[in-house]
């Protein structure tokens, strides 16, 4: 059975999050304990509401510090909403600037469309060979609420079929809707509301922990 930790800063739908990953088998833990937060299989980075506020409750409990130390020793972190668009550079919201984890290059700025916030259902363009999206049909849907994201992908690899696997979704404009890139991955949807489908791209997940 995998272990599993929610890292819990004060921001995200911490028992939802539990909820879905207790549906795929996992030994699942919320805590800012960062024992156990390193020492899990896997680690969720949950999130909702505004950037700077979820950057703020990260750095607060030494978050970003777990999540670099798993990644210098290649220990799966898994992004949720906020909790991947932390994981960028920056973000603008309302005008005002702040620093991300800075783990991808990128900023995560308002979304170019007649409709906002994009809340609601959704399909998503993924790569053939994702891993994350393995088994799902290509007219899955996942439910998304947010008026921010990644507009633009920067990070690439000098060495052939490196760069890592960009799922995007279009909503007035495409943008980037989940990412795998060793053992980061990310996604702007919320697995966890996602019925189904959700759960299906969490056991995947858990799956490669």
């Amino acid at each position: 059975m995998a272990s599993v930790v929610i890292l819990d800063y004060g921001s995200g739908n911490l028992r939802s999050a539990e909820r879905a990953l207790l549906r795929t088998g996992a030994d699942v833990l919320v805590t800012a304990d960062h024992r156990a937060a390193l020492e899990a299989d896997g680690l969720v980075v949950p999130g909702v509401g505004a950037f700077a506020t979820c950057v703020d409750g990260l750095l607060s409990v030494g978050g970003d510090r777990v999540i670099d130390m798993r990644l210098a020793g290649g220990r799966p972190v898994l992004g949720i909403c906020v909790g991947m668009q932390v994981l960028f550079e920056r973000g603008v919201e309302h005008g005002a600037e702040a620093k991300g984890v800075g783990q991808w290059p990128g900023t995560v700025e308002r979304l170019d469309a007649d409709v906002l916030p994009h809340m609601g259902w959704n399909t998503v363009n993924a790569p053939e060979d994702s891993q994350l999206f393995a088994g799902l049909p290509g007219d899955t849907r996942f439910y998304f609420v947010h008026t921010y994201a990644v507009r633009r992908w920067q990070l690439r690899s000098e060495l052939p079929g490196a760069d890592p696997l960009v799922t995007t979704a279009h909503h007035g404009e495409d943008f980037v809707a989940a990412v795998e890139n060793g053992p980061l991955w990310a996604t702007q949807f919320h697995p966890e509301k996602s019925g189904d489908a959700g759960a299906h791209l969490l056991s995947n997940w858990v799956r490669t922990l």
